[in-house]
This record gives C-alpha cells, sequence and structure tokens, in this order.
C-alpha cells in the first residue's frame, strides 16, 4: 500500500473505539474545560466554533456531575496578548481582560476551581497544569472537554498522554469546526494516547 503526501478524493476515516461507560474514582480525576470563552462560544465572538454552542448544557450537567461527586474542576483559559504572533495565523481573539477572553456565563468556575491561563493549544505549555494535578491533588486520570476539538482540546489530550495520564472524552463534549477535525480527535485520543471515548457526557460515571 502507498500513499501520495496530498490525499485525492474521499479520506476514509478508520475505525473509533467508543467505550459504552467510563467508571473512573472520583478521588485521582479532574475535569478539565478547554476554553469555553465567549470569542469561541457565542456568536458574538471573533473566531466561533458554531458547534461549541450546543456542547454548553452537556458540559455543564458533567460538571455538575463532578461537583457533587468530588471531581476537581479546571478550565483552560485562551489568553493572549496585543500583536500576539498566533494573530499571523488566527484572526485577534481571547486578548487577556477582553469581553471574548472571559468563560461564558453558563460554564463559570466557582472559589476552588483551578483557572489555567495559556497562551498556546496546549494547556500543559508554560502553564501550572502538571504542578497542581501531580504535586497538589495527586490525580492521574483526567476527563477532557472543551473546544476546538483538533487544536486545543488535542494538543492538551496529547500533552496529558504523553505524560501517561489515563484520559477520557465525551465526543458530545467537545466541538470542531468540521467532521473531518471531530473525528481526527476522537481517533488520535482513543488510539495514539490509548484513552477512552464515549459517545455522550452522560456515560462518564464517578465512584
Amino acid at each position: 500500500m502507498s500513499f501520495s503526501f496530498i490525499p485525492s478524493g474521499r479520506v476514509e476515516v478508520p475505525t473509533i473505539e467508543i467505550a459504552r461507560r467510563a467508571q473512573i474514582q472520583a478521588a485521582r480525576c479532574a475535569l478539565i474545560v478547554v476554553d469555553m470563552q465567549k470569542d469561541f462560544v457565542l456568536e458574538e465572538g471573533s473566531l466561533v466554533c458554531p458547534a461549541a454552542r450546543e456542547t454548553v448544557p452537556r458540559i455543564r450537567l458533567l460538571i455538575e456531575t463532578a461537583r457533587k461527586a468530588g471531581v476537581r474542576l479546571i478550565y483552560t483559559q485562551d489568553t493572549q496578548v496585543e500583536d500576539d504572533p498566533e494573530f499571523r495565523i488566527w484572526p485577534r481573539h481571547c486578548v487577556s481582560g477582553t469581553w471574548g477572553w472571559e468563560i461564558v456565563d453558563d460554564l463559570k468556575p466557582l472559589d476552588g476551581d483551578l483557572v489555567c491561563p495559556k497562551n498556546r493549544y496546549d494547556g500543559f505549555y508554560g502553564t501550572w497544569l502538571d504542578h497542581f494535578l501531580r504535586c497538589v491533588w495527586r490525580v492521574d486520570h483526567l476527563v477532557i472537554v472543551g473546544t476546538v476539538s483538533n487544536i486545543c482540546v488535542l494538543h492538551t489530550a496529547a500533552s496529558a498522554g504523553l505524560r501517561w495520564y489515563d484520559l477520557t472524552v465525551p465526543a458530545d463534549g467537545i466541538s470542531a469546526f468540521t467532521e473531518f477535525d471531530q473525528a481526527l480527535t476522537l481517533r488520535q485520543v482513543s488510539s495514539l494516547y490509548n484513552g477512552t471515548v464515549v459517545k455522550g457526557v452522560e456515560d462518564v460515571h464517578f465512584e
């Protein structure tokens, strides 16, 4: 079998393994909500992922379930500065202190939650995330939701996987610009990082 560098026509999506449920020990788990900020989620935002808004009620449900079980909550927050180099790639977005930088009201962090500012796609890159997970909370299992699936969600999941965290991703709790990007993310998590993909947030159970 040979491959050209540039695919032509349709590309077949490899099988994505979907588990029926994920049973997770609450004491060793944290829920990471990736970049659910106004610039990405709301219509008035500057870099909107339209599917992100549909995930808000589902993510809120999972947050409520996690809180009741005593699971740690983490919010990554894309944080840019004026004239950030990233604006060579994307429109201006999530500049620190602006309206679009804020986490959407329906998913606001509470006192005791960890808000983790980041200025690249990866929630671990240049942040205190790993320190809190390993050294403060002794957590080794991460449930990841948020946006955008193949960018900040996948890079954060990849960085976690490379650090040997156990991963769970509910497919209806992440959002992408295209179906291909969504499938790519789920495939990478389930195969390359040996994570567990479940269909929905209601398939995640804490004990």
